[in-house]
């Protein structure tokens, strides 16, 4: 296979968040941020944005926060986006999974989206319809890297509607394939576009404070052959409207800091499958054992509808910003019911506690910050998959995952943390279920992490993951 990647896609990277793990293998540092949200009503799609200040954003891809849309089949596609901040830029990373490559050798504005594109819409007011503070742009894929300005437009929102507007942004694509814009019998894998928005180019003179929230949203477009048959777009919110902020997802500059309210007391529960009856629900998605991530079948037809056998007691956990090793790309779902905590009382601080029993190759693994989101919706985890598992509403926390050199020792695993309390409060606040989704902005190859499941036998139940909940007296 050829391929062409921009420098973000060949840098080893890895997620800032509000807490950390402290073993051997973790990096040694931590960073909180000032923004503070108590559980309130949240946008029904919101990403929280980390903040890596006076940096090169390229050396900081793996600890990006990260959201994904779309379907894959063999001819819709599956995009993983990457989101971080600095001083001076927005910085963006998709990348789209996609069976056949075509970008116009004569592009024109005109056409841009009738091609392999991207749509990032931002708005950075209040208006509830198009306005000066929107924003449109849009890069189409093609085989050369280099900054190129036909392969780019730019628009503002004007009295409702878009204008055409000079608008200062960067794009560069990346692909992995056998060949572009060719109706190939071995197809290709997909292709990636980074985008830098400078804050300038929104009329600011500094990066927004902690706490700004604006609107965002995404579309995908694709094309699989040179006749351009209609392909529906992908796009992100599911109810976008491209022309009416008000439907877009919310974008928050920094990662929230969890304050409770002053307690009289504490009192610590443990939430974890069996234990009292309880029953926690989990699944994998993605490639998730050998048969998926290295077989020599169709991936297009079968990889995205796949579902976790109900005997299958591990899980994994895996990303990584070469973006032709999607097969072996990895999700963690997981639902803890919360109706065996005791009413009228608030959440202090909440941690999952994950059992690692290995990663992809020990010799060559980097440490991961596994992402912890919260969705929205109910699942069978007896049919959960790729194309169906819920998006992500909101990244509420993360915690870094070490290496294991060795073979496991069933009853000394090492014991990941992940801080979940905002995702606590809020569910326990609405009387909802904890609904997790746990997956990685890594950019290193063979970093994949193991886990115990829910699944596992009774034999090993002190190693099934244990949700830990401590609340107070108000």
């Amino acid at each position: 296979m050829r391929r062409t990647l921009s420098p973000a896609v060949l840098i080893t990277l890895v997620l800032l968040c509000t807490f950390s793990l402290t073993t051997a293998n973790n990096p040694p540092f931590r960073q909180w941020l000032p923004a503070i949200f108590a559980p309130t009503a949240e946008p029904q799609y919101l990403v929280n944005v980390p903040y890596f200040p006076n940096t090169n954003l390229d050396d900081r891809f793996a600890e990006m926060a990260i959201f994904w849309f779309g379907q894959l089949s063999r001819s819709t596609n599956y995009t993983d986006v990457r989101i971080a901040f600095n001083n001076s830029e927005l910085y963006l990373y998709l990348a789209s999974f996609d069976r056949q490559l075509w970008y116009d050798t004569t592009p024109s504005s005109a056409d841009l989206t009738a091609w392999d594109a991207a749509t990032l819409l931002i708005d950075t007011g209040t208006d509830q319809s198009l306005s000066a503070s929107s924003y449109r742009f849009v890069a189409q894929f093609r085989g050369d890297p280099s900054p190129n300005a036909a392969y780019q437009l730019s628009q503002r929102g004007n009295g409702g509607a878009w204008s055409a507007a000079n608008i200062a942004f960067t794009s560069i694509p990346g692909w992995r394939g056998d060949r572009l814009n060719d109706n190939n019998d071995t197809e290709d894998r997909g292709w990636a576009m980074t985008l830098r928005i400078p804050f300038s180019s929104l009329g600011l003179s500094q990066r927004p404070p902690d706490g700004t929230r604006w609107r965002i949203a995404m579309i995908l477009h694709d094309r699989d052959d040179a006749s351009g048959t209609p392909i529906a777009n992908q796009q992100w919110p599911p109810t976008l409207n491209p022309d009416a902020p008000a439907t877009w997802a919310t974008l928050n500059f920094g990662l929230p800091v969890y304050t409770p309210p002053a307690v009289s007391a504490t009192q610590e529960f443990r939430i974890r499958h069996g234990l009292n009856g309880i029953t926690v629900a989990d699944a994998g998605v993605g490639g998730q054992d050998t048969n998926m991530c290295n077989a020599d079948g169709n991936f297009w037809d079968r990889w995205g509808n796949w579902s976790q056998p109900p005997d299958k007691a591990d899980v994994s956990v895996q990303n990584q910003s070469d973006i032709a090793d999607w097969p072996c790309f990895a999700k963690y779902y997981l639902t803890f019911p919360l109706t065996s905590l005791p009413a009228g009382r608030v959440v202090v601080s909440a941690k999952l506690i994950l059992s690692q029993m290995g990663n992809a190759e020990p010799t060559e693994a980097q440490p991961s910050l596994i992402q912890a989101m919260i969705v929205g919706e109910d699942w069978d985890p007896n049919a959960l998959t790729w194309n169906n598992a819920p998006l992500a509403r909101e990244n509420i926390g993360s915690g870094w995952v070490g290496v294991m050199t060795s073979l496991p020792d069933w009853n000394n695993l090492p014991k990941r943390e992940i801080d979940v309390t905002r995702g606590v409060a809020r569910a326990y606040a609405a009387g909802q279920p904890l609904r997790l989704a746990l997956y990685s902005a890594d950019s290193a190859y063979h970093s994949g992490k193991y886990f115990v499941s829910s699944r596992t036998g009774d034999w090993n139940a002190q190693n099934r993951p244990l949700l830990i909940v401590t609340l107070g007296q108000p």
